[in-house]
């Protein structure tokens, strides 16, 4: 996992990218702040926050000092750095305070029109060299930079929450990125001490696409008629972090809902959007048909649409290897290492072949039966 995750597959030559002094974040919310806070500890450049009106970001920015004061009374930072830090971070209302940013990373609410305004009024005000990324979890990047009049400068940076603590980081180019614009995004994910997995600008990139994928065959079973505790513990035998109806809750049932609407436009067939997920979000009773099944039955189904999902984001050339895939899993999702990865559990089990006709490893990388 390390060794790849220090050599990325397909990153463009190092040489290529340009020094970050100065970054700006777009938004002041919770993940605008912990995005201002990891780039101040990391680059040591200062960072600026922009948001709609002046409570935000005065909300924003103070939620960084609190998280450096929590830091300091741990012991992680000396006093000194933690003056550093806070004068690090700054915020304003005009984005005319990224004049001079070389790297701005919007961090707003999903919704296509919003993010393509808000490069639209970063562009105005940025160098032509100012990379500007976006950290949407599932849009397409391309969409999102289509509008501007150097589309070639916009990459994804695709951070996973916790961001301090999870390694993992998604780094999207779209059909116009540019080598240069890209080596920079690498160059910026290496020093904030992230594994980085170069992917294609396809909707919900890797992680979100199979959970959403393991998810909606979870919550499938359950419209069916099987029992919410049953089908919530039939994942327990893989060891994941969580249950799928815990992740569910973590990461809230609108986020899951938009991710689950974002595949479904691109991939009906295969990513359905369930009822009962949009009552979840409104907090009202599910409703259930009469075809329960066991707990075994929802494990299967889930692994087969793994299976399926994964061969078809390697058809699409989502990732350069199957290897990012496994990197992906293990570090964004918390897939278990005693498994050696999710493609070679697959291969090991006997899925891969069932469901795809071949296996994702060469014979032998895993073919020890699983135990």
């Amino acid at each position: 996992v390390q060794r790849r995750a220090k050599r990325p597959a397909g990153a463009p030559d190092r040489a290529l990218a340009r020094p970050v002094g100065k970054a700006g974040v777009v938004g002041a919310g919770l993940m605008a702040a912990q995005l201002a806070l990891l780039f101040a500890r990391r680059l040591e450049v200062p960072v600026v926050m922009t948001d709609l009106d002046t409570e935000r970001v005065e909300r924003g920015v103070g939620s960084v000092h609190g998280e450096v004061d929590t830091l300091l009374a741990k012991g992680k930072v000396s006093r000194d750095k933690a003056n550093r830090l806070k004068a690090l971070v700054t915020g304003a209302v005009d984005t005319a305070a990224f004049a001079d940013a070389d790297l701005v990373i919007e961090a707003v609410f999903e919704e296509m029109k919003v993010k393509q305004q808000v490069f639209a009024d970063v562009e105005a005000v940025v160098s032509p060299e100012c990379v500007l990324a976006t950290n949407t979890s599932s849009l397409s990047v391309g969409e999102m930079a289509s509008r501007l009049d150097h589309p070639e400068r916009v990459v994804g940076l695709h951070f996973f929450n916790p961001v301090a603590v999870l390694p993992l980081l998604e780094v999207v180019r779209a059909e116009r990125t540019d080598d240069a614009s890209l080596a920079t995004a690498f160059a910026v994910g290496a020093q904030l001490k992230k594994s980085c997995v170069l992917v294609a600008d396809r909707p919900s990139f890797i992680v979100n696409r199979l959970l959403t994928r393991l998810l909606g065959e979870v919550i499938a079973a359950v419209d069916e008629g099987t029992p919410v505790e049953v089908a919530d513990r039939a994942l327990e035998p893989l060891g994941l972090p969580m249950s799928p109806f815990a992740l569910l809750q973590l990461v809230g049932p609108p986020v899951a809902l938009h991710v689950a609407e974002t595949l479904h436009e691109a991939f009906p067939e295969r990513f359905r959007v369930s009822e009962n997920l949009r009552r979840l979000g409104g907090a009202e009773l599910l409703v259930q048909g009469d075809r329960a099944s066991t707990a075994q039955d929802v494990r299967r189904r889930a692994l087969d649409a793994l299976a399926e999902e994964i061969r078809l984001m390697l058809d699409e050339q989502v990732v350069a290897d199957v290897r990012d895939i496994d990197l992906a899993m293990l570090l964004g999702a918390g897939w278990p290492f005693h498994l050696g990865g999710i493609t070679p559990y697959l291969d090991r089990e006997g899925v891969s072949e069932q469901v795809t006709g071949r296996r994702f490893l060469d014979p032998g990388v895993a073919s020890l039966p699983s135990r």
